[in-house]
């Protein structure tokens, strides 16, 4: 029985079930339920301290009697992957429990072709699915025997492909018993990120910061992922999770023919940038719902 370890409590986010627990309660309990319930989510997956606060407005839109199903796609930071990747683990832990993969789903996946598996190690180096982990563990604590988790980390990603993995998963999204969370952080701005670009006439460079993510955040709204792909284009937003959303953009497309709303509910900056010298990570969160 290979169970992933949480191998960034303690660092990341606190290893202590109480604390932890108190934390996110705080944080949630801050966010309000405007855009319910959710069968997808966008939310950062940066350390607690800098984007907890900013993921609760995500998690909070979450009806956990519904769902039984969650899928997590993260971005893979550490490994190339042109495709995507399944866990080699049964389960997943948290300092508050044992998270159970879909084995069912897992195999469905692979009777693709299009799916290979991750080392352990490739598992457990990676943060972008774990930072999910506590926070899906909290809200589904009153049923956290009736749902199963699918976590899929996504490679750099060809259109073409982004298209082939949304056509897969439209199935499952279509599904209300499904909900899938897209980890991403958006702009990584500074000298240590390599990406310093700066519009003068949006006001500091901050406030510049601000208004590149949220043209891509309105555009993520508008559910078209040709028009996200060309943002990518024009301003090369370091958004890490891009790939993971331009799945769900094209997953989303394939159900056209339901009434989908996807919107932003929460947006927050690491540190404000007044010069070349100083770095940000910017943090967002969003709910899609489908009537």
């Amino acid at each position: 029985m290979a169970v992933r370890r949480a191998s960034h409590s303690g660092t990341w986010y606190n290893e202590s079930a109480k604390e932890l627990s108190n934390q996110l309660e705080n944080w949630l309990g801050a966010a309000e339920l405007t855009h319910g319930p959710a069968r997808a989510i966008i939310a950062p997956h940066a350390g607690y301290q800098y984007c907890g606060a900013c993921a609760a407005f995500a998690y909070r839109q979450i009806s956990p009697f519904v769902v039984q199903r969650i899928f997590i796609l993260g971005p893979s930071h550490n490994v190339r992957l042109s495709g995507c990747a399944l866990s080699s683990a049964v389960k997943y832990r948290t300092p508050f429990y044992d998270l159970q993969i879909d084995n069912e789903v897992y195999e469905e996946l692979e009777s693709t072709g299009h799916f290979e598996r991750m080392s352990m190690k490739v598992d457990e180096d990676e943060h972008s699915i774990e930072m999910q982990l506590p926070y899906i563990a909290k809200v589904m604590q009153d049923y956290k025997d009736k749902f199963t988790i699918v976590p899929v980390m996504v490679g750099s990603l060809s259109t073409e492909k982004e298209s082939l993995y949304g056509h897969i998963f439209s199935q499952y999204l279509a599904d209300p018993k499904n909900l899938f969370i897209i980890s991403s952080d958006f702009c990584h701005w500074g000298q240590r990120f390599r990406y310093t670009f700066y519009e003068k006439s949006w006001g500091e460079i901050h406030q510049s910061i601000t208004t590149l993510d949220h043209k891509g955040m309105d555009i993520i709204e508008t559910l078209k992922p040709a028009a996200f792909v060309e943002y990518l284009k024009t301003f090369s937003n370091t958004i890490c999770g891009r790939h993971p959303i331009s799945v769900l953009l094209q997953a989303a497309n394939h159900l056209r023919t339901q009434k989908l709303s996807l919107k932003f509910l929460k947006y927050a900056q690491s540190s404000k940038c007044y010069n070349l010298g100083d770095s940000s990570v910017s943090y967002a969160s969003a709910s899609l719902i489908i009537e």
